[in-house]
């Protein structure tokens, strides 16, 4: 059942992670739907990162390259224009933009009768699984290995007549036994022998994984992380450091033009466009029109004007609409020659534009000191076209003065070009660089993107757990800065110095030593592109960080890759970024990133506990009866019983321990080390102490029975035996069911805080003792048992309950923080060394 339900839940996640959102424009209208519901004639705008989402052609494109390798297997990009125009769903649009129309879609496509063929395995094993199967497996050899000794003493035993039966006869004499009855006693000892192995063999460990995991999937999916690769909810509890991107995951990404400056001029409010002089309005315009990747669709009702794009074209194409833009006019009054799109390399994009007969004009937008330094004029407020030079230095203080208020500044700039200069040929007009030296300033904006309500805490949260987050982004160093104040990620002005605070040009050219000398102290860093991102993953982990890092870009995808646990955004990362990302964070916020590293705690956590619990189980059962059978030959908890003792373990335990919710305790530790051993000094000794009590009180049951027996029928000493051994085995099973309790936390005192919240585990705790009721009570014939009176059913819970106070006591025995392998080998070092130094003669 647990096996089909996490199949279920692999399936459900599958379609999930298939389900892309895309724009799709229908009627002159961008409208956001599923991949799921895109139908022939649909035209699909496409840009870099995209996945082409079924069959179609292309209508519109400029510089599009796709890569096909998905489909043809050839790594070779492939250029898109009006001789090629056939475009196959499945590949990733590499370069350039363009629209295409839908011709098929489903099993119709090349991609849909590919996939048809094959499915999509899940079975991947984490190296959590891979290193409790190991567990298992050792544990399972030394369980045949004891079973295989158990089973060599007592069948020397048996032959050589030593074994008696209840009324204290020899079972066997050479000569007299019959064969049946030799045959009889060699299968008992053989039960005996299985009975062992049942109790050695942990199969119940990797199936606890396996439920911890599609537990904590299910719920990661609630808390907005969709799981795309399942080792990386292990790996994300032991992460060390967060290198997050700014926009929308630290901020709202909800952007609005708060301030703009048209020449030397401030406009305020900012979309007073009776400041402007005409010509600087229609060439601002005619800019911001042509050069985006976004729509403006006004309805013909007069409805409410509906503009869509990223949230960056978003609010520069509504501030142009403020300022009296008529976006299908403005489009249309002019022709595109070739566009150069944003590109986060150079932080820029642009655009040719053929006006009328000879006229061009060349629009580029993009950050706004790299944009000023290509300005050698500007056009002030009269439309007359001024030198930059005396004046760059009140543009950069502009800049800088909105930086400081966190903005993000966008500058808009053009300069004419001669039409003959222009290429003819389309072949070499597709490979024509647009000019970007000698451009007319036009206007510099400001865009407010506010901070996420909640940040502040999960940064504090995350550093309370001892993960450093760290801020990368495109973004100016002051607007960077200024962001990061605002969200905890620097604590106070004075930490903002370098190399805590470092542009990404700096960085990507100091040597690799360097870096590496430098990465460990960087808390943010402004104006890096892609490749210092991939660059700080790099040295970051060769420091033996484990490196979580956030993305949305295709330029993202090689540090997404790189990264121990790679993180998209679900709403504006692109297909290439998410199909490079191990969890995809589907509501783009930074909170939600803070629960993934919790749960990933919470798995890890979960599974210590259970392998306490169950190593507690076996090493108790395999001593009782390995020490039962050797001294009289018998076993008290026989095959049956111990097949229900395993089904509580393996099973019902691992439901109940593996869906314990996280707590807030998982986010005052340290990060769990790469290395870290499975089972710690403290798990040693709670499983030790428990164990030995266990083994103790059992031990003396089976001994020292009749000193103890508390039944007031003694018909027969066949009745007696059998009361003895039902009350071991109902001693054990209440044992187990309070040492679950006991397993719940590891290091803390108080075992039974917040239980009640976890219904899961307080309803199997409740099923498992009405089943052991029912067993005892009811299904004796079946499990070799008899009832019990009262008072035993009080003595066997007196017991299970005790080892309630006595985990808590043991709980003051102190440990080595070390392994006790590696404290046991450093002893074993130092002795050899204070030997080799001491005097021969001492020696």
């Amino acid at each position: 059942v647990s096996d089909y339900r996490q199949s279920l839940q692999f399936k459900n996640l599958n379609a999930e992670k298939q389900n892309i959102q895309l724009e799709v424009i229908r009627g002159g209208r961008t409208i956001k739907l599923s991949i799921f519901d895109i139908v022939v004639g649909d035209v699909v705008p496409l840009k870099i990162g995209d996945q082409v989402p079924a069959d179609g052609v292309l209508i519109t494109g400029h510089s599009l390259a796709i890569d096909e390798s998905s489909m043809t297997g050839e790594s070779k990009i492939v250029q898109k224009d009006h001789k090629a125009p056939f475009l196959m769903s499945g590949c990733k649009v590499a370069d350039g933009v363009g629209t295409m129309l839908i011709t098929g879609v489903g099993i119709n496509t090349e991609w849909g009768l590919l996939m048809a063929s094959i499915s999509e395995d899940n079975g991947e094993e984490t190296p959590l699984q891979v290193r409790l199967n190991g567990v298992a497996t050792f544990v399972g050899i030394v369980g045949l290995t004891v079973a295989a000794s158990v089973l060599a003493v007592l069948l020397g035993r048996y032959f050589s007549g030593n074994t008696k039966d209840e009324d204290g006869q020899v079972q066997f004499v050479a000569g007299k036994t019959s064969i049946d009855n030799a045959v009889d006693g060699v299968i008992k000892i053989f039960t005996i022998a299985v009975t062992i192995v049942v109790v050695a063999v942990p199969e119940g460990l990797p199936l606890a994984v396996t439920l911890t995991l599609a537990y904590s999937m299910r719920k990661m999916m609630a808390d907005k992380a969709l799981v795309r690769r399942l080792s990386a909810c292990e790996t994300m509890g032991s992460a060390t450091t967060i290198c997050s991107d700014k926009t929308g995951t630290l901020t709202l990404n909800q952007m609005t033009v708060v301030e703009a400056y048209a020449g030397r001029k401030k406009l305020d409010p900012p979309d007073d466009s009776s400041k402007l002089h005409p010509e600087v309005l229609s060439l601002i315009n005619e800019g911001i029109a042509q050069n985006t990747t976004g729509n403006v669709f006004v309805p013909k009702d007069g409805g409410e004007t509906e503009i869509s794009g990223s949230p960056t074209e978003k609010a520069i194409l509504s501030w142009a609409t403020k300022l009296g833009m008529n976006f299908e006019l403005t489009r249309s009054s002019s022709t595109i020659l070739h566009v150069f799109p944003f590109n986060s390399e150079k932080k820029r994009g642009g655009v040719a534009l053929k006006l009328g007969a000879s006229g061009v004009h060349i629009h580029w937008k993009g950050a706004a000191e790299i944009v000023l330094g290509a300005c050698t004029q500007y056009l002030d407020s009269n439309g007359q076209l001024q030198s930059i030079e005396k004046d760059k230095a009140f543009f950069m203080e502009a800049i800088e003065d909105m930086a400081v208020q966190s903005l993000r500044c966008v500058a808009i700039a053009y300069r004419p070009y001669e039409l003959d200069e222009v290429p003819s040929k389309q072949e070499d007009l597709d490979k024509w660089s647009l000019p970007e030296q000698e451009l007319v300033l036009l206007a510099i904006v400001g865009i407010k993107d506010p901070c996420r309500p909640g940040v502040e805490e999960a940064v504090r949260l995350c550093s309370q757990a001892g993960v450093k987050v760290r801020m990368v982004t495109g973004d100016n160093l002051n607007t960077a800065k200024a962001i990061a104040l605002e969200c905890g990620i620097l604590s106070s002005r004075e930490e903002a110095v370098e190399p805590n605070i470092i542009e990404g040009k700096k960085f990507r050219e100091l040597s690799e030593i360097e870096r590496e000398q430098v990465a460990k102290k960087i808390t943010v860093m402004g104006r890096s592109s892609p490749n210092d991102k991939l660059l700080l993953v790099q040295a970051l982990r060769k420091l033996g960080e484990v490196v979580a890092v956030t993305g949305d870009g295709t330029n993202d995808a090689p540090a997404l890759h790189e990264a121990d646990i790679g993180l998209s955004m679900g709403i504006q990362g692109t297909e290439v970024a998410k199909e490079s990302s191990d969890i995809i964070i589907l509501d783009d916020n930074f909170a939600s990133v803070v629960k993934v590293v919790r749960w990933g705690r919470s798995v890890y956590a979960n599974i210590q506990k259970f392998i306490q619990f169950q190593l507690t189980v076996n090493v108790a059962a395999l001593v009782i009866n390995v020490v039962a059978a050797v001294s009289a030959g018998e076993v008290p908890l026989n095959a049956v019983q111990l097949l229900w003792v395993n089904l509580i373990m393996d099973t019902l335990g691992a439901l109940a321990l593996a869906t314990e919710p996280p707590t807030d305790s998982l986010m005052r530790r340290s990060p769990v080390g790469r290395r870290e051993s499975l089972i710690t000094n403290v798990m040693w000794r709670n499983l030790i102490v428990q164990a030995i009590y266990q083994v103790t009180v059992l031990l003396v049951l089976n001994f020292g029975w009749q000193s103890i027996n508390l039944e007031e029928d003694q018909d027969s000493k066949s009745h007696s035996l059998q009361v003895k051994n039902t009350l071991i085995f109902n001693t054990f099973v209440l044992c187990q069911i309070f040492n679950e309790f006991n397993a719940r936390k590891i290091d803390e005192m108080y075992v039974f805080k917040g239980v009640t919240k976890n219904r899961l585990f307080m309803g199997i705790v409740g099923v498992t003792f009405v089943l052991q009721i029912l067993i005892i009570e009811f299904l004796g014939k079946f499990t070799s048992t008899v009832r019990l009176n009262w008072k035993l059913w009080l003595f066997s819970l007196g017991i299970g309950i005790f080892s309630w106070p006595l985990a808590v006591l043991g709980k003051l025995i102190p440990v080595p923080k070390t392994p006790w392998s590696r404290t046991f080998k450093k002893h074993i070092r130092r002795l050899k060394k204070s030997r080799s130094t001491a005097p021969a003669q001492q020696q």
